[in-house]
């Protein structure tokens, strides 16, 4: 009887582990408390619980509500961390550092209840600083309205009891910061800036455009300039006259701008030229910030496009597969910055025309010329789906009609559109300005991502060259006809905003901030 018993219990035992348990919730920190050393002080829980801050009442919890930093040489690895925040475009002090000093130097001397209140401090800071490195001190969404990027996920508190517990800390802190290259090259480029001489030139007032051989008075001021970005020799004379060596170093600062390197000095050079060094220092700090909103894991395959840079690049197992230029959005119809999945390729689309052009263009432009409609093949339609005379088309309730623009070569979309789901009703599309990828400045479209030569792209993300060979793409164009493609390969998007990287042969590089974000997100660090 009691051998069955065993045989009945072990039966019921091995049943309930094939039983499916529900899906844990992710929580802030391990359910377990964690072992204490003998010299850890223990306090009433009322001590953190009055604060308000359930992440700092449930680290401590995991500790029995005991002290975690007695030991001076941890203590010493978070300060250290702590100071060094700097070197990540961080500000120390809004990790208390100060504070923390002041404290430290009086450590060996605390009573039980003075170690506690130090040690609130800084585990705070520590959480504090772990939450800016994974995610930004500031929410981007809290600033802007088109930016839509999602936290990244951390556990601040499993994550800091690890480091402690496994003598790691550093480790830890590392392990959720960006751990792309462009962060890299940012910080790189952070401390470099300190090898510049101090910008104390006036800045440079521009007249007229200056090319090689002329004479000009602003010339000597543009030559320091570019001796204190290291592009002329110290020793360098200072004449009025645009010569060769000049010329030289004019096209190598304006390629390091992402101006056209033709070495004429106008408008755009001289205003890139009088920026100061404490401007460009604001810049790559305002960079850094962006990079840590931007997503951890990219995906293994993506297309990720930089809105300043007028570039896009796919990307496949950390190589770039491919590089496109792009128009973006003009700075009144930004372009929005967010992470998708494309979901499919849509071949002579039709064009419907959005609310904000119907509004500021469509309206203005049809009112007094009904032949707008014609000559872009745009079809009306009202409410019932019916198609309305131009003539009979009331422009002071434009909202109540539907507006469509014909498939085709000429259409604003061009031959082609790639679809991924967003807020913001904007997509990858081919054009029917193709001359716009010639110029300098692409910031010209009303907000979604203009490609140039879509077609091997497309045929690219099809990845299937014998259902989708070119010649069947180009016959499909060819009858003006609407399909739909679903894509079969999974490519995500990461639609994004950075204006200052540095190359790996140590240049830094700058581009235009066209949306004016830089200056005015470092200020708000700075707060």
């Amino acid at each position: 009887m009691q051998k069955n018993y065993w045989i009945l219990l072990l039966a019921c035992l091995v049943l309930g582990c094939k039983k499916e348990l529900p899906p844990e919730k992710p929580v802030a920190a391990p359910p377990v408390k964690v072992l204490r050393d003998s010299a850890s002080v223990t306090f009433d829980s009322v001590v953190v619980t009055k604060k308000d801050d359930a992440t700092l009442t449930a680290f401590y919890r995991l500790y029995g509500f005991g002290t975690v930093w007695h030991k001076p040489q941890l203590r010493q690895k978070l300060i250290q961390l702590l100071r060094d925040a700097e070197f990540e475009g961080l500000n120390p002090r809004d990790y208390k550092i100060r504070k923390i000093e002041k404290l430290e130097a009086k450590a060996k001397t605390f009573s039980d209840a003075e170690m506690v209140d130090y040690d609130l401090v800084l585990t705070k800071s520590a959480q504090k600083y772990l939450w800016h490195l994974s995610n930004g001190k500031l929410n981007p969404r809290h600033i802007y309205r088109d930016w839509d990027l999602k936290r990244n996920p951390v556990d601040l508190n499993g994550l800091l009891s690890g480091g402690i517990q496994g003598d790691s800390l550093a480790a830890v802190f590392e392990s959720v910061k960006p751990h792309h290259e462009i962060y890299a090259s940012l910080k790189k480029a952070l401390v470099k800036m300190d090898d510049y001489a101090k910008d104390t030139i006036k800045p440079v007032v521009f007249t007229e455009k200056i090319v090689r051989g002329d004479t000009s008075s602003l010339m000597p001021s543009i030559k320091r300039k570019l001796i204190v970005w290291k592009e002329l020799p110290k020793q360098d004379t200072l004449t009025e006259i645009y010569d060769k060596k000049t010329v030289a170093a004019i096209k190598n600062f304006q390629r390091k701008q992402g101006l056209s390197p033709d070495g004429v000095i106008g408008k755009s050079t001289v205003e890139a030229l009088n920026l100061s060094m404490a401007e460009r220092k604001h810049q790559i700090v305002a960079n850094l910030e962006r990079w840590r909103w931007f997503p951890r894991d990219m995906g293994d395959h993506y297309i990720i496009i930089n809105i300043p840079g007028y570039y896009l690049r796919v990307i496949k197992d950390g190589d770039t597969i491919e590089r496109k230029r792009i128009v973006v959005g003009k700075s009144t119809r930004k372009t929005p910055i967010l992470s998708s999945t494309f979901n499919n390729i849509v071949f002579n689309p039709t064009w419907t025309v959005p609310p904000t052009i119907i509004r500021e263009d469509l309206v203005p432009d049809a009112t007094n010329n009904r032949g707008y409609f014609a000559a872009r093949s745009i079809t009306i339609y009202n409410s019932k789906g019916q198609v309305v005379d131009p003539q009979k088309w009331n422009p002071k309730n434009p909202r109540a009609y539907r507006y469509v623009q014909a498939p085709g070569y000429y259409n604003s979309l061009g031959v082609v559109k790639f679809n991924f789901p967003n807020n913001y009703t904007v997509y990858l599309h081919d054009t029917n300005h193709r001359e716009y990828f010639g110029k300098q400045y692409r910031s010209l479209s009303s907000g979604c991502v203009r490609v140039e030569d879509p077609l091997p792209l497309a045929q690219y993300m099809l990845n299937d060259s014998i259902e989708w060979p070119r010649e069947k793409i180009d016959t499909l164009v060819a009858t003006k006809k609407t399909k739909t493609i679903a894509l079969k390969q999974k490519i995500r998007l990461h639609q994004l905003y950075w204006t200052a990287w540095m190359e790996r042969n140590g240049e830094i590089e700058f581009r235009p901030d066209i949306y004016k974000l830089d200056e005015d997100l470092y200020q708000k660090l700075q707060k």
